[in-house]
């Protein structure tokens, strides 16, 4: 089973906790100075799959966290208490237990799924998009096209699976590349 929502977090060190706790997509803001184009791509997400706003329980956070609400009030939101994000005087979702990120999720009513398979790598091959002359440009492309943003070709076969892509949106992003 997986997380239907796509997890919003701060950085990278959140991807990977939240990541190694619970199979589910996640994107990161990079902090709080992010952009409209950040909060289109998150639309587009919260359209396909939902999200759920994972930020850290401090000031940084709650303003990120309101600044995303701002635009997108219906997403859901997950919180952890201080004392379980905090390891040696740092707060972040990094430092929470795999344990305390599975709770608030949980708390957040997020929708679980099997896992999706619609695409494969043969479909990242078949369509140039795996290796090869060309392909990161069309990846690029394609990620605009389809509001999923920029990833590599692993990272790619997921955001596909997960942000719920039909394969006629696949087909006819394709055929604008």
């Amino acid at each position: 089973m997986k997380i239907k929502e796509t997890i919003v977090v701060e950085g990278k060190d959140d991807i990977s906790n939240v990541k190694s706790a619970i199979d589910c997509e996640c994107v990161a803001t990079g902090g709080y100075y992010f952009g409209e184009k950040f909060l289109e791509k998150l639309k587009n997400i919260n359209e396909r799959t939902g999200i759920i706003i994972f930020t850290d329980p401090d000031y940084a956070g709650k303003r990120i966290r309101e600044k995303i609400l701002e635009k997108i009030p219906n997403a859901k939101e997950a919180f952890l208490d201080r004392d379980k994000a905090t390891k040696k005087n740092d707060i972040g979702i990094e430092n929470a237990s795999k344990e305390d990120i599975i709770d608030a999720l949980k708390k957040a009513k997020a929708n679980l799924t099997d896992k999706r398979e619609e695409f494969t790598l043969k479909d990242l091959i078949d369509n140039g998009l795996y290796a090869g002359d060309g392909s990161l440009k069309k990846r690029v492309k394609l990620g605009q096209i389809l509001g999923i943003g920029y990833s590599n070709s692993k990272q790619l076969l997921k955001r596909l699976n997960s942000f719920m892509i039909t394969r006629e949106e696949f087909k006819d992003a394709v055929k604008k590349l």
